[in-house]
């Protein structure tokens, strides 16, 4: 389905764009476009590659523009840029709104009008329920999405995945504790029984894949996961580094949730459930205000959503084993072996 295609990362030098080019250099891809704004991260990328089908252009999701000229020819898009760091987006709401929402604005609108064939827009647990800005402005970014969806003047499939905490990605608090116990520093907790889904950058890889062959306009997928402790995370890591380390609890953060959704109560209703995944199509409404009024929905009151609390919870020695997939840590593992 890739072949002779040119496929476009947005954000593409962070975390999900170098598993992309790990995952996808090897098919049989006309070009892989690497969009983003840092230039030092795309030099490093570049020297580290060294292969002429990828290529990289600076720009930002901001500017309508210079996301309209990068699109010019393509055929897909991962559009994964975006600001992820809770307490930041919390101080710079703005920052967030012009990146998540109107960046996201620039990229569909710039994908249509360039005639990409399908876009595939990276969401997250947070969106769900959202308490923090981040959340808050990936909610936006979907609603925006599936809105867009329903645009008929146009040819270009919309559609999102939905996915918790990728297991040692930028932001995640794994690689805080491994530094505290290599430091031999405390290790430290806001909630030891604060639960969240475990998924590696492999599990984000195929969520969009799966995504990009059966989605149809709107629809965004979620993939089912495990989920563990915060107090199971730590124990683990101590027990792989043999390490003693203190456990200093400083209380849950600002923007912070006990346990995450993934599927809220509403969606639950309407998602069509399958073996690894949930599929949550594109609500049927439309500027027929009436359905508003007197049309509702009576099973919404017999389903529940899809928790980090509620799926399948993984024990010490289970946690240990997703944390292994994660490579640093398996090396590390292993030279102590």
């Amino acid at each position: 389905m890739f072949k002779n295609k040119i496929l476009l990362v947005t954000g593409g030098t962070g975390s999900f764009g170098n598993a992309i080019l790990k995952r996808f250099i090897d098919l049989a891809l006309m070009e892989i476009r690497i969009f983003s704004r840092d230039e030092k991260k795309q030099s490093d990328m570049r020297r580290k590659l060294k292969n002429s089908k990828v290529k990289f252009y600076i720009g930002d999701v901001r500017d309508y523009l210079s996301v309209k000229s990068v699109m010019k020819n393509v055929d897909y898009v991962f559009h994964a840029a975006a600001l992820k760091q809770v307490p930041s987006c919390e101080f710079f709401p703005m920052e967030a709104i012009r990146t998540n929402i109107i960046g996201t604005e620039n990229v569909l609108n710039a994908a249509i009008a360039q005639k990409v064939k399908k876009v595939i827009v990276l969401s997250t647990d947070k969106a769900v329920y959202p308490i923090n800005v981040m959340g808050m402005t990936k909610a936006l970014m979907e609603k925006i999405m599936i809105a867009k969806s329903r645009d008929v003047n146009h040819n270009t499939v919309l559609c999102g995945t939905r996915y918790g905490n990728v297991m040692a990605t930028r932001g995640s608090v794994i690689p805080l504790f491994v530094k505290q116990i290599k430091e031999k520093e405390p290790i430290t907790i806001t909630n030891p029984n604060m639960t969240r889904f475990m998924m590696t950058l492999d599990d984000s890889i195929k969520l969009v894949l799966y995504a990009f062959k059966n989605s149809k306009p709107g629809d965004i997928f979620v993939q089912k996961a495990p989920s563990s402790t915060v107090a199971n995370i730590v124990q683990a890591l101590k027990e792989m580094y043999n390490a003693n380390s203190e456990i200093r609890i400083i209380g849950t953060r600002h923007g912070e949730k006990l346990f995450e959704t993934l599927v809220n109560r509403e969606e639950r209703v309407k998602a069509i459930e399958l073996k690894n995944y949930f599929r949550i199509p594109i609500n049927p409404c439309d500027l027929n205000y009436n359905k508003y009024f007197s049309e509702g929905e009576s099973k919404i009151l017999e389903v529940e959503e899809y928790t980090s609390n509620n799926t399948r919870r993984l024990n010490v020695e289970q946690t240990k084993e997703m944390l292994l997939k994660v490579d640093f840590i398996r090396n590390d593992v292993k030279g102590k072996k």
